[in-house]
């Protein structure tokens, strides 16, 4: 069984909420968010994203930089941006991206549930990444990125969705992305306790996005125990904020990727050496993979598919079965080289909103030798791994679209 909470939600008075809520602090560098916030003092970024108030150039230590993203915080309160919820709720979230919709339950979920892995994951987290979200909750006092999670589809949830969202929704905008955002206040007793009694009959859910952040509520639950003497259990610390939606109303783009060089190896010799494990077939039109295990290649001006052969791969191996994998395993590698892809600088990766043309247009720039458009990982995959306890593939899934920051967020205790 999960615990969940309702809780007293901090969140953009109505008039303001499309200039607050942002894209997420991790999808951006510190310049691309310094010039979406130069004309918008409102910005949830200034809260999430604090270096944005600070130039370039500036040598501010992260202490400082967490301070300014509490007073930003503060102000935000101060000048009824943002207005505390009088009671706990639910919050109901429905994204719609061309003419398809999810919706899902924001809620608090137990740090213990996701310690003794109810709360599923499939990737790896940096120590750093993890303190910088820590010491970012414990300077705000305050959760103000949700984990995305899902959960297998449950009928008596969905009928409570329903009739939540079937009235007037308390918040609705088009960001400037052509997503647009609704969201409802679930206020009412008999529908909070309905919806906390329903997760107690499932056994377990998975983070689709928002690894780092798990894990940092993790560790401030830890700190923050440490320093209580009179610790219960019940303390908002033990709790981290989260957006749960159904999987299938999951959408993961592809996760494409380019390559600087080809390792020294010409043309001929680059396409020779890959025979061994893929079957390569010219195109002339741009390759979107249809299926499993079909790849497009692009260079110098010339489409090629290739076909993964069956004995390639453990094709039982809940990881190394999809495609990411084998493409690093059998060419990435071997072939060009590249031992560790979180690191080498001669590959990148292109997330599939951008499309075929974005390939086309780095390989035909020179800068770049070689690129492969993948087939996106499905939602079964990554529970798979999750209920292997094994991670993904490094930059397999691109989740679309992005959840709004700051909708609503999660003050902590004092």
């Amino acid at each position: 069984m999960l615990k969940i909470k309702p809780f007293q939600g901090l969140r953009p008075h109505v008039d303001y909420i499309q200039e607050v809520a942002s894209p997420p602090y991790d999808v951006l560098n510190s310049d691309e968010a310094r010039k979406l916030v130069k004309d918008n003092p409102h910005s949830f970024l200034r809260i999430n994203k604090p270096e944005v108030d600070f130039s370039e150039n500036e040598q501010i230590d992260n202490n400082r930089i967490y301070e300014k993203g509490l007073e930003n915080l503060n102000r935000f309160i101060a000048d009824e941006l943002m207005i505390l919820d009088s009671k706990p709720c639910y919050y109901l979230y429905r994204l719609t991206w061309q003419e398809k919709s999810q919706t899902g339950l924001i809620c608090l979920t137990s740090v213990e549930d996701y310690n003794q892995r109810k709360i599923k994951k499939h990737e790896h987290t940096r120590p750093d990444k993890v303190t910088d979200r820590a010491q970012h909750i414990m300077t705000l006092n305050a959760q103000v990125g949700p984990v995305f999670s899902i959960f297998d589809k449950n009928e008596k949830l969905l009928e409570v969705f329903k009739k939540v969202s079937d009235s007037k929704p308390n918040a609705d905008f088009t960001a400037e992305d052509n997503v647009h955002h609704s969201l409802w206040v679930i206020d009412n007793d008999d529908d909070i306790n309905k919806i906390t009694s329903i997760f107690t009959e499932i056994d377990s859910i998975y983070i689709a996005d928002g690894h780092h952040r798990s894990e940092s509520a993790s560790e401030v639950c830890k700190l923050m125990k440490e320093e209580n003497a009179n610790h219960t259990g019940e303390e908002s610390y033990n709790f981290f904020l989260n957006v749960i939606f159904p999987a299938d109303e999951l959408r993961i783009l592809p996760y494409n990727r380019i390559v600087k060089d080809l390792n020294g190896l010409s043309e001929d010799k680059f396409i020779e050496a890959i025979k061994k494990n893929f079957n390569i077939t010219k195109s002339e039109t741009p390759i979107e993979p249809s299926q499993n295990h079909e790849i497009g290649m692009y260079i110098k001006n010339q489409w090629y598919k290739l076909n993964i052969k069956e004995d390639s791969f453990d094709k039982n191996h809940p990881s190394e079965s999809i495609d990411a994998a084998i493409l690093f395993d059998n060419l990435i590698k071997p072939v060009l080289g590249i031992e560790n892809i979180r690191t080498d600088k001669r590959i990148d990766f292109v997330g599939g909103i951008r499309g075929n043309k974005e390939l086309i247009k780095l390989v035909d720039s020179g800068d770049w030798a070689v690129a492969f458009s993948m087939y996106p990982v499905s939602v079964q995959q990554l529970i798979d791994v999750a209920d292997a306890n094994l991670v993904m593939p490094p930059k397999s899934t691109w989740f679309e679209p992005k959840l709004r920051s700051g909708m609503v967020i999660n003050i902590l205790d004092n």
